[in-house]
């Protein structure tokens, strides 16, 4: 876009807790000036409209000229109430492009005149997000093959009203995203993503049956070429991990421009991601605590100090060997450092630092360690021992008999057959697998490298992973916030995303 031209409205359906959007709002003009800007961003659940609120308050000022009232609510010197009481103009503005609809049939009217009073008749816009995937993950499906009821899943079928969206708005492009597992989900023995690609194509035919007239073509970000029938759907999965994002994060992002749009779009540009300890290594050293108990530092200590790592494993092979000086030296770590269960001490990543840091930030916000049961504990220092030295997360297979769990299933994880890896460490040398929701019920998957820890990650460093800025603040309680974490688009892959768009958007012609 030209200097003095305004920003190209956005408007983002689905939008958790906006990572998305947040990627969108952060592509900048060479005056910093913002390319995007959201008129409307929908989103149902509570605690997620809650921190897309804050952070459309925080972007309702030009770059750098957010309040200082904003950065003393994350230090916890102001309540909401004041925050929102000394700024109320940017504060009502917040509260009129971030919304708590739940979008279905009930909502439809209101939404589709909500969205044409705020585009304004505007010519150049994107529609972005993607219909909710829980009932198209694979674990969802897997839980769900005998329940007569998942057939009929709503959050199949909401994509329907992204299609009526469409229809009713006729947006030049589109980003939809949703999960890999699509790729694989059926409904009544029909290929769900096959359908719903057909009916991107001609979302006006989708819905209303025999009539035509609104078409678009179909883009993968990460192939160039227009994605016709006889390409596979895959081609539109998107590996965050190739462009710069520390986490291995597979999604299907599809492209659609409006078939008069005489524009070829172009693809992502491919960068080598960060490492875990990159990228959260500057976070301050915490410990972890006993769950269902009043926390007790020396308790914890003593706990792990009691352990011997000689009668978990009595082997003197080479590996063994350095599993165990990595115990040995934790254990020494945990008798001399005295460590807190939470820190607000901020410091910026090793790299990317212009993309996380701010320099009005004098506090980390959710950094704190859940509590985990005293055997969890010990798998998590031998698990994260295990990292450390040998560089790769241990199977179950690998645990000492004296640290597997009394589950009925561990027999075949040993023998590889099913959740071999249960616990999994976070290796420091690499990308971390993908930060999921699930994050928000135990934190086996997301173990700490730093074995002295006995942790797993905290809401802060599942953030940072999915490349949160480190102002980003996430409402709610913590399982809450976890949650957030887990379901939401990485705001570096969406910034890249988003200059694709752009590029589109100032080719098309202004008639």
């Amino acid at each position: 876009m030209g200097k003095g031209n305004k920003a190209y409205p956005i408007i983002d359906l689905f939008a958790g807790p906006g990572g998305l959007g947040e990627g969108f709002s952060e592509l900048y003009n060479a005056d910093d000036s913002r390319v995007f800007k959201s008129v409307v961003s929908i989103e149902r659940d509570v605690f997620a409209h809650q921190t897309l609120l804050l952070r459309h308050f925080f972007k309702s000022y030009p770059r750098y000229e957010a309040p200082n009232d904003y950065y003393s609510y994350l230090e916890g010197r102001i309540n909401k109430e004041v925050l929102i009481d000394k700024n109320r103009t940017n504060w009502e503005h917040a509260e009129s492009t971030a919304l708590k609809i739940s979008l279905g049939e009930e909502t439809h009217n209101e939404v589709q005149q909500i969205i044409s009073d705020r585009l304004n008749s505007s010519k150049k816009w994107a529609l972005i997000g993607g219909p909710p995937c829980q009932a198209y993950s694979l674990v969802g499906r897997s839980r769900m093959m005998n329940n007569p009821e998942f057939e009929e899943d709503e959050r199949h079928f909401l994509y329907k009203e992204y299609l009526k969206i469409i229809i009713d708005h006729r947006p030049p492009v589109f980003v939809m995203e949703n999960v890999k597992g699509l790729l694989s989900a059926k409904v009544n023995g029909e290929s769900v993503v096959d359908k719903i690609v057909e009916d991107l194509r001609s979302p006006r035919r989708a819905i209303e049956k025999n009539k035509n007239g609104l078409k678009y073509k179909l883009y993968s970000l990460s192939q160039s070429g227009e994605v016709v029938a006889e390409i596979k759907a895959k081609s539109f999965i998107v590996r965050a991990e190739e462009y710069g994002v520390p986490q291995a994060r597979h999604r299907m992002f599809i492209l659609g421009i409006r078939a008069d749009i005489d524009v070829v779009p172009g693809t992502l540009e491919k960068s080598d991601p960060p490492s875990v300890e990159q990228i959260i290594s500057s976070m301050p050293k915490i410990r972890s605590s006993i769950s269902r108990r009043k926390d007790d530092y020396n308790e914890w200590k003593e706990e792990l100090l009691s352990v011997s790592a000689t009668s978990w494993i009595p082997s003197k092979n080479k590996e063994d060997v350095s599993v165990k000086k990595e115990i040995k030296n934790a254990l020494a770590t945990i008798r001399n450092t005295p460590m807190d269960k939470s820190s607000t001490k901020y410091k910026p990543p090793r790299v990317m630092k212009s993309w996380f840091f701010d320099d009005r930030l004098k506090v980390a916000t959710c950094h704190e360690a859940r509590s985990h049961m005293v055997s969890d504990l010990h798998r998590y220092l031998y698990a994260s021992a295990h990292a450390s030295a040998l560089d790769i997360s241990p199977k179950l297979r690998d645990f000492p008999e004296a640290l597997l769990p009394a589950h009925k299933n561990v027999k075949d994880g040993c023998e590889g057959k099913m959740f071999s890896d249960r616990f999994r460490v976070q290796v420091k040398s690499r990308f971390s697998t993908t930060i999921t929701s699930h994050i928000s019920k135990d934190g086996h998957y997301f173990i700490h490298y730093d074995p002295s820890q006995c942790r797993s990650l905290t809401v802060r460093e599942a953030a940072r992973l999915q490349t949160f800025p480190d102002n980003y603040h996430f409402e709610g309680p913590r399982t809450a916030q976890y949650h957030q974490v887990g379901n939401a688009v990485p705001p570096y892959l969406a910034v890249q995303i988003a200059e694709v768009v752009k590029e589109v958007l100032d080719k098309m012609q202004s008639d």
